[in-house]
């Protein structure tokens, strides 16, 4: 028996952009009012769509319409596309009038809160033509970014192992423990790994460095890491801290500005692995572009700088 597929589809960006609107307002109508489209024409064009894919991407409800997952997963690669088509239009923007061109930074959290606004700021008095699209990652998104080429210019921990491609030393930080004040554990600095499996850590989503870094740690020595809430940002990090829910590690410069009140403890880790080392590192130097060149050189005149205290 051979399965027959439907045939390739083809379809416009205001057909992505009906799409993607609706599955947000629940509703066709609604997303036709947003996109001054007749609501005949709408619930059309979805159901064209929906026809050359060969599968439904919404529930009918009598409330509205909800997402298959099969919409859910279209959604993604819809949301790409206009983003895809946004950068384009950045790009060509950037043309007009003699300017340089777009680069495509990627980077994770800890550096972006860190050093890397202050690094862009350089690249803006040094590179004055060069526009730079930064896209706030984890770090091991970083290295796929790199990998598939959807970034010029990564910035990530080097503890996740090097990637096939040019890379350099970047700047370094350091990790604490942030603990709830009067936590038993943590009333004498400094603190050891062995503290910190003792305890229910708080930590970032999958494929945070500092997660990774831990759970290494932690096979290693043969024990156990409890992390069983993982949420987006050290802001989240320390507002359940604050609530004695658990405790986490994060880097020195981040956990006084996210943790600097009279409920947090900050305690330095007395062992090698809280010193960390941020790597730079580029597509091909034949596949970059003359902008994404003079920024990874500005970047590049950091090593090994540490960041500035947060004011």
């Amino acid at each position: 028996m051979t399965l027959k597929l439907p045939a390739r589809p083809h379809f416009d960006l205001t057909t992505v952009h009906l799409f993607i609107a609706t599955a947000e307002l629940g509703s066709v109508t609604r997303a036709a009012e947003r996109l001054h489209i007749a609501p005949a024409a709408a619930s059309r064009r979805i159901a064209e769509l929906e026809a050359q894919f060969g599968l439904p991407l919404f529930l009918r409800r009598p409330h509205g319409m909800a997402l298959t997952d099969a919409g859910r997963a279209m959604l993604a690669h819809a949301r790409n596309i206009t983003h895809t088509v946004l950068r384009m239009q950045d790009d060509a923007a950037s043309f007009v009038g003699g300017a340089q061109g777009v680069v495509r930074l990627a980077a994770p959290k800890s550096a972006v809160l860190q050093f890397v606004p202050a690094d862009i700021e350089r690249c803006a008095a040094a590179c004055p033509g060069v526009s730079i699209d930064l896209q706030e990652m984890n770090s091991l998104n970083v290295q796929q970014a790199l990998t598939r080429g959807t970034a010029d210019i990564g910035i990530f921990e080097a503890s996740l192992g090097a990637v096939d491609l040019p890379t350099m030393p970047y700047r370094g930080d350091e990790l604490v423990l942030v603990a709830p004040r009067g936590h038993a554990l943590f009333s004498h600095a400094p603190a050891t790994l062995d503290n910190i499996l003792a305890c229910d850590v708080i930590g970032l989503g999958e494929g945070s460095a500092i997660s990774a870094l831990l759970e290494k740690l932690a096979n290693e020595s043969g024990r156990l890491l409890r992390m069983r809430m993982r949420v987006g940002g050290f802001d989240s990090i320390a507002a359940l801290i604050a609530q004695g829910l658990g405790v986490g590690v994060m880097p020195k410069a981040v956990a006084k500005t996210v943790a600097g009140g009279a409920r947090f403890l900050r305690v330095e880790i007395a062992e090698p692995w809280a010193q960390r080392q941020f790597v730079l590192c580029c597509r091909p130097a034949a596949s970059l572009s003359p902008a994404a060149v003079s920024v990874a050189e500005v970047f590049a005149r950091t090593n090994f700088a540490k960041p500035a205290p947060p004011n």
